[in-house]
């Protein structure tokens, strides 16, 4: 697989603006947006560290991913996504290796990106995303 860089890390929050004094206050990093993205039940929101981003994830229903996370292990780092050219290559390539995929096709995520999620069980117990 061709991975150009890490695209974000995604951090699981109980509501974004309750953590922008963290993030903008005290790390002094600058949220650029702030959006719904209603398919997957989550407001996100996105600071740059450098070509590296930093995603919270706050759920808009009790039925999100991201609301059953926090519920079982609380606020904290939910994922880490990586940069590929072509996501459906690279789709193929990692089920051909044995990873178990969440997406078997990529789907519309935040900021417009093409994403899909390989399951934990087979990344070392990361949630890790795909991104193009």
């Amino acid at each position: 697989m061709d991975i150009s860089r890490i695209e974000h890390i995604g951090i699981a929050v109980k509501n974004i603006k309750d953590s922008l004094p963290y993030y903008e206050g005290i790390l002094g990093l600058k949220c650029y947006s702030i959006e719904e993205v209603v398919n997957q039940k989550v407001r996100t929101a996105f600071f740059k560290v450098g070509e590296t981003k930093i995603e919270l994830l706050e759920p808009i229903s009790d039925e999100s991913t991201i609301a059953k996370f926090i519920k079982k292990k609380g606020e904290g780092i939910h994922h880490i996504a990586f940069a590929v050219p072509n996501i459906d290559t690279a789709l193929i390539e990692v089920e051909l290796k044995g990873v178990q995929v969440i997406d078997k096709l990529s789907r519309k995520g935040a900021e417009g990106l093409k994403i899909a999620f390989l399951h934990p069980k087979s990344t070392r117990n990361i949630l890790t995303e795909l991104c193009q």
